[in-house]
């Protein structure tokens, strides 16, 4: 499947339950993919990665809930899908809800919608130096696993972690120009459908509750592969 996988655009599934999907969608076709809104369990099929929008984490965990999401979506990023999950996403992987993620969140932990900032935030492993983070009633990181890379940090509490194929941020990309976050997702995706760890456009699913944790990293694009994008 090398060369027909290496020329198509992967398909990059948005949660629509709330929060400004249309932005992220925005900046995935920017960075080269075609979206598809995810509001039920049918949609996810065929996805080569996810993102976890921002917006309110309990509306988000209730339409998880009602949807019959929660699972599908367990066992898809158990398997390795790349996903990027921004703001309430980032909680609603936690041990406390999913339980994706072995982290523990606090929410609104830099206070309430008039305490929202902006700063130019270095995240580990992101080329072209310091991005600029816009923190809106933002979580942040108060427990982290032993399998969990911290990849950015505020007033020395974590604000972007990695574990596994998943992302999980704090702040809001979709609202600055800046789309590397969204091409280093997009680059992960294209690299899961490369090496056979998705297989969206060959008519066979992706085995769900499959991968191991070698296989998991291995769909996590490079800063490298990123760059040369």
């Amino acid at each position: 499947m090398g060369e027909a996988a290496s020329e198509r655009r992967p398909l990059v599934g948005v949660l629509a339950i709330q929060g400004d999907f249309e932005a992220h969608q925005r900046m995935l076709e920017r960075a080269g993919a075609d979206t598809r809104r995810v509001r039920t369990s049918r949609d996810l099929e065929g996805v080569d990665a996810l993102v976890l929008p921002g917006g309110e984490s309990t509306t988000i965990t209730m339409g998880i809930e009602r949807e019959r999401l929660a699972d599908p979506l367990r066992e898809l990023l158990a398997a390795g899908l790349p996903c990027l999950a921004t703001c309430a996403g980032m909680i609603v992987l936690d041990r406390d809800h999913l339980g994706v993620l072995d982290i523990r969140c606090r929410r609104n932990a830099f206070g309430r919608q008039v305490a929202s900032f902006e700063c130019e935030l270095p995240v580990r492993g992101l080329a072209g130096g310091p991005l600029r983070a816009v923190f809106i009633r933002a979580p942040w990181v108060e427990e982290v696993g032993t399998g969990v890379e911290v990849l950015a940090s505020v007033k020395g509490h974590p604000v972007a972690v990695r574990q596994g194929a998943t992302v999980a941020i704090a702040f809001h990309p979709e609202l600055t120009d800046d789309v590397r976050l969204h091409r280093q997702l997009v680059a992960a995706a294209r690299k899961g459908a490369e090496t056979g760890e998705t297989s969206a456009h060959e008519g066979e699913p992706r085995r769900l509750g499959d991968g191991s944790q070698g296989e998991r990293t291995a769909a996590v694009a490079t800063d490298e592969e990123v760059r040369g994008r």
